[in-house]
Parts: structure tokens; sequence; C-alpha cells
């Protein structure tokens, strides 16, 4: 599926479960990559989020990939962003670099919102054990040493792997499921928190 032009010049966004999305991946052919510099990335990702017909949405989320590269400081250097989010999995060397990109934001004055834990630990379908496969502790200890909320922990579920490759979601399929919950528990501290950030930063309540 490829994002429709209706001018030449702008681009409708993919929609799906009322979702507004657009990726250089909807832009590619088949299992063509897409092989970018650094500068030709940065030019790419801007012309995507100014050129994309989003509508009326209620939040914009941009998805980053790791690290402090070009992309990044696009991001920070032209772009008007209201607040940061950090995903990184307990281990190590991912929490490595969720401290570099706290660090690169506190630098470039974007607000961080919070942290977001990933992969924290698996139940096992059969024996409902726990395991934390890629450690355990991480998130909430980077999230306390940096004085930044830990919104949530996410586990490690094969189902939203799934419904994914069937091209679902997990919380139109099965929304009473445990993980299910969890995403939504995580969207509704995360939105609050947004409103309380954006409420302490109003001209308002600079005298309160």
């Amino acid at each position: 599926m490829h994002p429709r032009s209706p001018d030449g010049k702008y681009l409708e966004p993919i929609i799906k479960n009322g979702i507004a999305a657009m990726s250089s991946g909807f832009l590619a052919d088949g299992q063509e990559a897409k092989v970018w510099r650094g500068a030709v990335a940065s030019a790419a990702f801007e012309q995507m989020l100014k050129e994309t017909l989003w509508g009326d949405v209620d939040y914009l989320l941009i998805d980053m990939p790791p690290g402090t590269g070009d992309i990044q400081l696009t991001l920070a250097q032209k772009i008007e962003a209201v607040i940061s989010v950090i995903v990184t999995t307990p281990q190590d060397i991912a929490l490595i670099d969720a401290i570099k990109g706290i660090n690169m934001f506190e630098k470039v004055n974007i607000p961080v919102l919070g942290l977001i834990e990933n992969m924290s630990h698996h139940i096992c379908p059969i024996c409902e054990n726990k395991s934390t496969i890629f450690g355990e502790h991480g998130g909430e200890n980077l999230a306390k040493a940096k004085s930044i909320p830990l919104l949530g922990q996410l586990p490690l579920d094969s189902k939203v792997r799934e419904y994914a490759d069937q091209g679902q979601s997990i919380q139109e399929l099965k929304p009473q499921a445990d993980i299910a919950q969890l995403y939504r528990a995580l969207a509704s501290k995360l939105t609050a928190e947004l409103y309380y950030q954006k409420d302490s930063r109003s001209p308002l309540n600079q005298n309160a």
C-alpha cells in the first residue's frame, strides 16, 4: 500500500483503526532498501512531516531511531517538538543510548516527559513464570537517576507480534487482553503527564 497524492505535492497518510501514519517504508517498492546518508535522511524526514496531509489529529507521534544522529538534530532544530519520550529495554547497552537521548534533548531544550521500558519481562504462556530476559530494573533505575517519570513497563507478548504481522492491532481484536490494557494505561498516563507539563508551562501558571 502506497500513500496517494491528490495534487502531486502533498501526500495522504495511510489510515488504520483511526490512526494516520506516514513512513519512508510506505514509499519504497517491495523489498527495496532506502539507503540514505544523514543529510538526505533528515531532508526526507522533514519533507514527510511537513508535506503530509495529517488532518485534525489529537497527537502527532514521531518514532525516532535510537541514538543522537542527524534526524534527531533536525527534529530539535527545525520542528517545534513539544516533548520527547524515551523508550528503552532494561539491558545495559540499550540504556547507554537512552542516556544519550535524554542528554541530547536536555541540551536542545526539549522536555523529556518520561521513560518507557519495553521488553521488561516475559510471561511464559504455558507455566506463567516471569522471566526478565533482558535484565531487571534498568528502566526504573534510569528514570530515578534522571528524575523523570517511569511511564510504563511493557512485557514481551507474542500476540502483539502475531497481530502486527497480520496488519492488525491487539487493541481491536483482544481489547480485554492484559497487554492491551497495559498499552491503554500507558497511553492514559502519557497524555496526563503531557497535560500537566503543558499546564505548568502556561504563562497563566508562571506566577502561581
